[in-house]
């Protein structure tokens, strides 16, 4: 399984924190991560490529139009959560995915400056 880095996905993640759009959450990200049930409400009311928006990793030897293909959520589809984006980087930097891993920790700094304010 090759996984690179969704730059589309990122861009995403940085208006929606710019816009105030966050969860400094301390708590653990299996509370705020959504669940398969959760993740098929919103697909049947947005397209799939709004779904990847939500993951920082792509799986391309996936079909673009499954879930298998989109991998490191960090929001719960309206918000950017801290927690999230710490998991992300911890399981990139586990699995050996530098690109996610640092693409995750600069959101997690961008996100903390904008909970400071």
């Amino acid at each position: 399984m090759s996984i690179v880095l969704n730059s589309a996905a990122v861009t995403f993640a940085k208006k929606l924190i710019q816009d105030g759009k966050i969860k400094n959450d301390q708590g653990h990200w299996g509370q705020h991560n959504p669940d398969s049930g959760q993740e098929n409400s919103f697909l049947e009311k947005h397209e799939m490529e709004e779904y990847a928006n939500w993951h920082l990793g792509i799986d391309k030897s996936k079909g673009a139009d499954t879930k298998g293909r989109y991998h490191f959520p960090y929001g719960d589809f309206k918000t950017v959560h801290r927690d999230g984006l710490i998991a992300a980087k911890e399981r990139a930097a586990q699995q050996g995915y530098h690109d996610i891993e640092k693409a995750a920790d600069e959101l997690l700094e961008q996100l903390e400056k904008k909970a400071a304010k």
